[in-house]
């Protein structure tokens, strides 16, 4: 196994364990967007995992392909890791406005704290 390989898994392993943990105490704290935001991100790294594990790799391989086959052309890769690319910053847009209403939601209730006289 390559060091990029075991630096992936090393990653992809403390990734779950921290979203995992994470989703879990949150919830139980009745903290529901914290919640999901580690249950988002827990769902993206098992994707990616699967998706990029050693053996799942949709590769082309000329010895078993048949003569009157077509070559892959070589934007193939390209065109889905340009899909890839507008998936995260598409997430990391949704887990940025999630952090946003998690922050106004705190504001608001110490505000609301405050104003009754309640400490906290």
């Amino acid at each position: 196994m390559t060091l990029r390989a075991k630096f992936g898994w090393t990653a992809a392993a403390v990734s779950v364990i921290v979203n995992g943990g994470g989703a879990v105490y949150a919830l139980l704290r009745q903290e529901w967007m914290h919640g999901g935001a580690h249950v988002a991100m827990l769902a993206l790294t098992v994707y990616l995992i699967v998706l990029l594990r050693p053996g799942t790799r949709h590769t082309f391989d000329q010895s078993t392909a048949f003569d009157d086959e077509p070559m892959p052309p070589a934007s193939a890769g390209d065109a889905r890791m340009e899909q890839l690319q507008q998936s995260v910053d598409a997430i990391a847009i949704e887990v940025e406005r999630l952090g946003e209403a998690q922050r106004f939601n705190a504001k608001l209730a110490a505000r609301q704290g405050e104003g009754s006289g309640e400490r906290r």
